[in-house]
């Protein structure tokens, strides 16, 4: 019994291992392919990065995909060019996004929790991401880029725009939570597909 037991843990260890590696290498080709959006500045980027950690908190649990997150963000910061400033951002709020929806499906596992679970991760991310960008991220970034200049590329989309926090309010909170619910419309189209393969029925 015992053995039977520890088998089957073995199994759901290693199937736990390889599916967070696997999600992680693709989360990290997504996150590779960014690219520009013409109502941000160019700074920031869009990718589907999260997709692949979202699937991953939904499949094995909100932990998943906090990993999943983390290791793509490191894997990046290998080829990027933004000073893993970008990859802290991008880990802070994918790991609160798919931490959020994985601990909400977890309590209630149907169509209906994962849509209510991404829902609430993708505003929640939001939210977060105007104290993170505020108070840690955009402070990281000007060591490579003056504030002014920061400020001046949301200004050239948006005249009034004069302040730091006027900027995330306007532009990086509703582009956060947009982001998030592409990945939650995504994940419940395909999850139900993937999911045993996920987890060693298919």
């Amino acid at each position: 019994m015992d053995v039977t037991t520890n088998n089957t843990k073995s199994k759901v260890n290693i199937r736990l291992l390889v599916g967070t590696g696997m999600l992680s290498g693709l989360a990290f080709v997504l996150q590779y392919l960014e690219f520009p959006i013409p109502i941000m500045p160019g700074f920031i980027k869009f990718d589907f990065s999260d997709l692949p950690a979202l699937i991953g908190a939904f499949a094995y649990g909100p932990l998943a995909g906090v990993i999943v997150e983390f290791i793509k963000n490191l894997l990046h910061c290998t080829v990027t060019q933004s000073f893993t400033v970008g990859e802290l951002s991008n880990f802070i709020l994918g790991a609160v996004f798919t931490a959020t929806a994985g601990l909400i499906y977890k309590k209630n596992k149907s169509k209906k929790g994962a849509i209510i679970g991404a829902v609430v991760g993708s505003v929640v991310m939001g939210i977060i991401s105007f104290p993170s960008n505020l108070f840690i991220v955009y402070p990281a970034y000007t060591k490579f880029m003056p504030m002014e200049a920061i400020i001046g590329a949301y200004s050239e989309l948006l005249p009034s725009v004069g302040k730091l926090w006027q900027a995330l309010l306007i532009f990086n909170v509703p582009f956060t939570i947009v982001k998030g619910l592409i990945s939650t419309l995504i994940t419940v189209l395909i999850y139900k597909r993937l999911s045993p393969v996920l987890k060693g029925r298919g």
